[in-house]
């Protein structure tokens, strides 16, 4: 039978396979996180119908002659490069700028994913579209432990910020030297104990002939001093057991700013609303005005991500060639940043598809043609005998 007959076989069935990954490919234009694929042909085995020659002394050498037997698939290589922004204002949306996958979790099956359309569910747990739990790091006490094992992403609703008791506070600004000796100037701030419950502290600064004296409605007293503005001396005073930093207080003229700067304590709160920052952490807005991180979202990265499995639902699981997942925190170790609110698109190319679209075509016509040709030739051998 005619060597061609099978070459134009396999002809079709590479060139179908194309038709199969573009059509994916055009199918998946508007799913999010979608990396395209390109198929890689590579031709078959050939047969050797004349050896080479040496040259000889008084002949040149030949070359082998091979006539090819068709063509098959190398490969399907995916296209992992990075899909446009598309914004969706919904906070739980989200989309790694640069490298790295989300990993889920799907029972007891570890998967990863760039599409970041997550939700949380009845039970408060991150979830996917298809309820695969996102996987993370809990927070305890504000902080993320290093090397704290994956776990579920879960929105602690109704979570209590327990109060804490100031124990230091800060103030800063300006006390105007051209003050008259005996003015004074008052200024306070809330402070909590261990239940918050609030209090204030008082001070009053006092202008003398050489400073200023600061004094609490206890009476303790410290005095500052300046040198060309700057504080030479009385740099902390103790009210209440609590210290007040004033190590950064200035005295210049014409300039009244002097303030309490900040305190370290604070009333219980509860749990009002919560943000995605751009490291992965979920992070709570308290009603005593706070904010604590809750939790984080895990990145992965791989060695080669082409080599990756796709499992349908977006997802992708390591093989052999992919090497083993890397975790970490997103914007860390060489991972992307995660970018709430918005999704990246398909990376399908549309233009380019359609092109490979026609090639496809245009292929399979060709060897359909030379299954043809290939048939009218066996035809013309039938009728030598009539």
């Amino acid at each position: 039978m005619l060597r061609s007959l099978y070459s134009g076989i396999s002809g079709l069935r590479s060139h179908q396979t194309m038709l199969d990954v573009t059509g994916n490919n055009i199918a998946n234009v508007n799913t999010a996180g979608f990396k395209a694929s390109a198929v890689q042909f590579q031709d078959s085995l050939s047969q050797l119908v004349q050896n080479s020659t040496l040259p000889q002394r008084d002949s040149g050498g030949s070359n082998p002659a091979q006539v090819g037997l068709g063509v098959q698939v190398a490969g399907i290589k995916t296209n992992f490069t990075q899909g446009s922004t598309q914004s969706t204002g919904v906070p739980t949306d989200l989309m790694i700028a640069g490298d790295g996958f989300f990993v889920v979790r799907s029972g007891a099956e570890t998967r990863y994913t760039r599409n970041g359309g997550f939700s949380f569910d009845s039970s408060a747990r991150l979830v996917t579209a298809d309820g695969a739990l996102v996987q993370g790091w809990t927070a305890q006490n504000g902080t993320i432990q290093e090397g704290q094992a994956l776990g579920d992403i879960t929105l602690p609703v109704g979570a209590t910020l327990p109060a804490t008791a100031t124990t230091t506070a800060a103030v800063a600004g300006n006390l105007p030297s051209d003050t008259p000796i005996g003015d004074q100037l008052v200024r306070d701030t809330t402070t909590y104990d261990a239940e918050g419950k609030p209090s204030s502290i008082r001070l009053t600064f006092t202008r003398t002939a050489t400073g200023w004296d600061v004094a609490d409605d206890d009476g303790v007293t410290t005095t500052l001093g300046f040198t060309d503005g700057r504080l030479t001396g009385g740099g902390s005073i103790i009210s209440h057991g609590i210290t007040v930093d004033l190590s950064t207080v200035t005295g210049y003229a014409d300039i009244d700013t002097i303030a309490f700067d900040s305190q370290n304590g604070g009333a219980a709160g509860t749990l009002l609303s919560y943000a995605l920052s751009d490291d992965g952490s979920l992070v709570g807005t308290f009603s005593n005005g706070k904010t604590q991180v809750l939790a984080r979202i895990a990145l992965a990265t791989f060695v080669n991500p082409g080599g990756l499995e796709k499992t349908g639902s977006s997802q992708y699981l390591p093989s052999v060639n992919s090497g083993q997942p890397k975790i970490g925190a997103a914007g860390a170790d060489g991972m992307g940043k995660v970018v709430s609110g918005a999704l990246e698109m398909s990376n399908v190319d549309l233009s380019q598809e359609f092109t490979n679209l026609i090639v496809a075509q245009r292929g399979f016509q060709a060897n359909a043609r030379i299954i043809t040709t290939s048939d009218e030739v066996l035809q013309e051998l039938t009728n030598l005998k009539r």
